[in-house]
C-alpha cells in the first residue's frame, strides 16, 4: 500500500496519520503536485494528492474521505476512527465535516497568497476564506473546550484527528491568523495529539 502525497497537504497529512494510529503497513511517498505533476498525474487524473495506491494492478483511491472510508473498513467498527452508526457518528462526521472545512479555506488562502502573482491577488477572497476558516475553527475551539478528553469522548477518532491537522495546517501557513492565541482549547488538543508518534512524526516544523 502507498500513500502518495506530502504531509504538507493537510488532506494526505490526516490519511497518513490515520493507517500510523491504526497500525496500518504502508509506504509514503511524498510527492508534490507541482514538482511531480506528471508522476502524480499517472497515478491520479485530478493531478491531486492523496491518492492511496492499494493494489499495484488497480486504479488508487484518490479523495481523502474516501481513502479514510476505506481504512475504517480494513480494521472493522472495534478499531474504526469513525463510528459505524448512530449519534456517535453523526457527531465524529459533523466535526470532520466542519476540520477539512477548514483546510479547504486554508489551502486557498495559502494558494492565493503564495501562487498568484501580487499584482492578481484578490484581497476580498483572501479575507473572506481566512474568515471562514477561523469561523469553522470557533466551532471546534468549543467542541475542543468540552473534550473528555478528545472531541467525542473517550477514544480519539478522526474528528480529533482532522481537527488537529486543520488547526496546524493554519498555524502554519497563515501565522498572522495567531491561531495557538485564539484557540487555546485546540492547541490543548494538539499537545494532547502530539503525545502520539503519528502525530509528532508527521509535524509541519520541517517545513518552516
Amino acid at each position: 500500500m502507498q500513500l502518495i502525497g506530502r504531509d504538507l497537504s493537510p488532506f494526505t497529512r490526516r490519511v497518513g496519520v490515520s493507517l500510523k494510529l491504526l497500525g496500518i503497513p504502508f509506504e509514503w511517498l511524498p510527492l508534490a503536485v507541482v514538482a511531480d505533476r506528471e508522476r502524480i498525474q499517472q497515478i491520479n487524473p485530478l493531478t491531486r494528492v492523496p491518492a492511496l495506491v492499494v493494489q499495484e494492478d488497480e486504479p488508487a483511491l484518490v479523495e481523502s474521505s474516501q481513502i479514510l472510508a476505506y481504512i475504517d473498513s480494513l480494521v472493522g467498527p472495534e478499531w474504526a476512527l469513525t463510528p459505524a452508526s448512530g449519534a456517535a457518528q453523526r457527531q465524529v462526521l459533523r466535526l470532520v465535516g466542519i476540520g477539512t472545512g477548514v483546510m479547504e479555506k486554508g489551502v486557498s488562502s495559502f494558494y492565493e497568497r503564495t501562487r498568484r502573482p501580487k499584482e492578481f491577488l484578490y484581497q476580498g477572497w483572501l479575507e473572506q476564506c481566512d474568515r471562514q476558516a477561523t469561523d469553522a475553527l470557533a466551532v471546534l475551539e468549543n467542541a475542543a473546550g468540552k473534550a473528555a478528553p478528545w472531541l467525542a469522548g473517550e477514544r480519539l477518532t478522526q474528528a480529533d484527528v482532522t481537527a488537529v491537522i486543520a488547526f496546524d495546517f493554519i498555524d502554519y501557513a497563515a501565522p498572522y491568523l495567531a491561531v495557538r492565541e485564539r484557540y487555546p482549547a485546540l492547541a490543548q488538543l494538539r499537545d494532547r495529539a502530539y503525545a502520539l508518534p503519528a502525530f509528532a512524526e508527521t509535524a509541519l516544523d520541517k517545513y518552516r
